[in-house]
């Protein structure tokens, strides 16, 4: 937006003398509306374009298959093996997540160099572009558009994924960091619940619409740029990273208010004076840095568990689960998105919640949960043929599993990731959580057939262990960063480091005095 459409407007957006207070419903606390508004500009063009791209896919499954093997016949006149269609048909569903980790790794870089807002406004050029070679496909007879449009949009999301929980996490009062970093997963959420929607054969789930319908991931990016110029930069890239005083106040003041602003400008400059001759650091770095190894460990320990704690296989058994049931095969597309529903409320139930019990009591518990869903899962499988009520059960605990999923692991993990670094690690820290987290993804795409094919539904034992010994983790090592500051935050695991070190040094004057 230009400087002198920000000024002629910003009477309009700031309401200076004014703070900013947030919205109190019973012991719940929201953001006020205008960082409401924030959110909504930001995650509409960002992780909601990513999850509608994840579930979108789904519906056409059987028509876009058909066009591959239509316009196969055309080129070569011969009908497409089976084996060729499959692999063909994988790769427009996987290199999704190859562009997720091209975007993870650059998205660190650009926000740096563009600042968190302008890299999110950058990023649409993606889904512009893919949105065009998808819808075009049909028309031109080649599915190596697919290819590339699918390829793009992961791009986007991998981007969106690690630049906009930054973007929240930095603009939220230390008191709603919390709630508006699960902005994040609320949006994911929410596209994912969008994608089931919009495949259904009532909206553009028909055989001659796919084209249209992969293509409708423009309009989340239209929006955003409509949208998102309105609202200002990140105070703190602007103020440490910049060193631009006069316009961090001024984002402050939009943000916060003229009253709200100041106590968060000193959280700001102290944050500043402590980084005094630090630059922004590379992932590499952070891994050479033992003043951060007990962060870089959480998040790569955090973003894997994400996607290998089963979830993905919990939709996988989904559909047979519900034929078991007694669903009919017509319906199950609506059984489905009863789950994308229940994933999206649990979701704005986290929002909720974050501030009130806080990060730990939340991603703990969700995965101590997950943990006992996944023995009654198995359980309830192992009985499938024993009573017509296991069936029921075995689709109780595919909801409570994600239920759980959304109240901690899924809501809270980006948020932990805003919050346990500075802010010139936090970019790299960012690039290292989302390279773990896509390739995870990756892997266990790859690997769960596998699995189920070995384990069948002992499969979820696996996964038992992994929630299980995650929950562990968490209780022992993760301090709570509830209405902390960033610096505090920092303290805390510096007094962990220091306890540390003194017990090394004990340890060796003990072996030394017996030697």
């Amino acid at each position: 937006m230009p400087e002198d459409y920000m000024s002629e407007y910003e009477p309009l957006l700031t309401k200076e003398g004014k703070k900013r207070k947030g919205i109190k419903f019973f012991c719940f606390q929201f953001p006020n509306k205008f960082l409401l508004l924030v959110m909504f500009a930001t995650c509409i063009g960002g992780t909601f374009q990513c999850g509608y791209n994840i579930s979108v896919i789904n519906a056409p499954t059987k028509y876009v298959q058909d066009f591959i093997n239509q316009t196969w016949r055309q080129r070569y006149q011969t009908e497409i093996s089976k084996d060729v269609l499959t692999l063909l048909w994988s790769t427009i569903v996987s290199i999704f997540t190859i562009g997720g980790f091209i975007g993870v790794s650059i998205g660190g870089t650009l926000s740096v160099k563009l600042g968190r807002r302008g890299t999110l406004l950058a990023n649409n050029a993606f889904s512009l572009v893919a949105a065009l070679l998808m819808g075009l496909s049909s028309s031109a007879g080649s599915f190596e558009l697919l290819i590339i449009g699918r390829l793009l949009i992961g791009i986007n999301a991998g981007i969106a994924l690690c630049v906009e929980p930054m973007f929240l996490g930095e603009i939220a009062p230390t008191s709603l960091r919390g709630a508006m970093g699960t902005g994040s997963s609320i949006f994911l959420t929410g596209g994912i619940l969008s994608g089931q929607v919009m495949g259904l054969k009532e909206v553009l789930g028909g055989e001659q619409y796919w084209p249209l319908l992969l293509s409708t991931t423009c309009i989340p990016a239209l929006l955003q740029l409509q949208l998102l110029p309105w609202f200002p930069e990140s105070p703190r890239f602007l103020l440490i990273d910049k060193g631009d005083e006069e316009k961090c106040k001024k984002a402050l003041n939009q943000l916060h208010g003229a009253a709200g602003s100041d106590s968060v400008l000193e959280d700001i400059q102290r944050e500043k004076n402590n980084l005094v001759g630090f630059k922004a650091k590379k992932p590499w770095e952070l891994f050479a840095d033992r003043s951060v190894r007990w962060q870089v460990i959480t998040i790569i320990v955090l973003n894997a568990a994400q996607q290998l704690n089963g979830v993905n296989a919990m939709y996988f058994y989904a559909d047979y689960l519900f034929r078991q049931a007694g669903i009919a095969e017509d319906n199950i597309p609506y059984a489905t998105v009863g789950t994308g529903a229940c994933e999206c409320l649990t979701a704005l139930t986290c929002g909720m919640l974050v501030e009130s019990l806080g990060r730990k009591v939340l991603i703990s518990g969700g995965y101590l949960l997950m943990s006992i869903c996944c023995i009654l899962f198995t359980v309830t499988l192992a009985l499938q043929d024993v009573s017509p009520i296991f069936p029921y059960l075995s689709v109780a605990c595919v909801f409570a599993f994600v239920l759980s999923f959304g109240l901690g692991p899924g809501g809270v993990t980006n948020i932990l990731t805003t919050e346990m670094f500075k802010q010139t690690s936090r970019p790299a820290a960012f690039m290292i959580a989302g390279s773990v987290n896509w390739l995870s993804f990756f892997f266990i795409g790859l690997l769960f057939p596998f699995i189920v094919l070995g384990l069948q539904h002992y499969c979820f034992l696996v996964f038992f262990v992994v929630c299980l010994s995650v929950g562990i983790y968490i209780i022992v090592v993760l301090p709570e960063t509830k209405n902390k500051s960033f610096v505090e935050i920092q303290q805390e695991f510096q007094s962990r480091r220091s306890k540390e070190s003194k017990y090394d040094e004990e340890g060796a004057l003990l072996i030394s005095t017996s030697l």
